[in-house]
């Protein structure tokens, strides 16, 4: 493969017709945290990961000699980016693939992330006849705008502890569907004024496994809506969560935002540990009826 080839290049040639997932696809937006990013989610035990940026990645972002991460070009800073990406993917990859997706600056935590891969996780959600797993985004921010101005500082990072609700979803005919729900919380909700409507939530349906047919839409759902529920009809199922500079880099440095926000700090926020217990205790994710 030509170094730094174009995402729908590789797609074409090929490039994903035998991968055996889990396969990790990372959305590049700028330079912030890419090399830690992408290490988190080595350790998580993904198999293959596509790093996908306009701009070759920095030096020393992909570890010397690990094969797993394949750096291909693509503008992922474009509106939806996600979209064409991730179904295309699908497309690509055998069917029954799982396949995740984020961006720089986000990292995937499960429950025992730490002792536990992604791939063991993965076939205990299957063996519950899952094929998707609800994952929420919890926003992270720098404790100080003025010694961190971009919002990020991955030593010292805070997330808000409380906050977070969810409200039932309804369907196209105005009724309620089954077991989803819209979750909202975080920097998301303490600065909605801050942001369209669609992009409030702070649910995401992360990991999923391919199916003929399946396609993502624009606000992180899928068109087969049994892959947008929390959970089975008879129990609690596993949920994940991702922890993200996302949302607070965007305010930090969009002009109608950080002119009026300070500071995100205050009287519920709390350092954040970077492990899966933590998430666990304050309800961010569930185990299940995995221990």
């Amino acid at each position: 493969m030509t170094a730094f080839a174009a995402f729908e290049d590789h797609i074409r040639k090929g490039g994903l017709s035998d991968a055996k997932g889990p396969v990790a696809i990372i959305l590049i937006e700028d330079d912030t945290a890419v090399g830690a990013t992408l290490a988190h989610h080595l350790r998580t035990g993904f198999k293959s990961i596509l790093a996908l940026s306009r701009e070759p990645l920095p030096e020393g972002a992909i570890p010397e000699g690990d094969t797993r991460v394949t750096s291909l070009r693509f503008d992922a800073r474009r509106p939806g980016a996600h979209v064409p990406v991730v179904n295309a993917v699908i497309d690509a990859v055998p069917p029954g693939t799982w396949l995740y997706y984020c961006y720089n600056a986000e990292f995937l935590f499960f429950p025992f992330s730490e002792s536990r891969s992604i791939g063991e996780m993965l076939a205990f959600h299957a063996e519950e006849r899952r094929r998707a797993m609800l994952t929420y985004v919890i926003d992270l921010y720098a404790p100080d705008l003025k010694r961190f101005p971009d919002a990020v500082s991955l030593s010292e990072a805070m997330f808000d502890r409380n906050g977070y609700y969810a409200l039932g979803r309804r369907d196209r005919q105005g009724g309620m569907h089954e077991r989803q729900l819209d979750f909202f919380g975080g920097l998301r909700w303490r600065f909605e004024e801050h942001l369209p409507p669609d992009r409030r939530r702070i649910d995401r349906i992360a990991i999923f496994r391919t199916a003929q047919g399946l396609r993502i839409l624009p606000d992180h759902r899928f068109n087969i809506e049994e892959y947008n529920t929390y959970s089975c009809p008879w129990h609690h199922n596993l949920t994940a969560a991702i922890t993200s500079f996302r949302v607070a880099k965007a305010l930090a440095s969009n002009p109608g935002s950080r002119q009026q926000i300070a500071d995100f700090n205050w009287r519920n926020s709390h350092p954040f540990r970077w492990n899966s217990q933590q998430l666990m205790d304050l309800g961010l994710m569930e185990p299940g009826q995995w221990f």
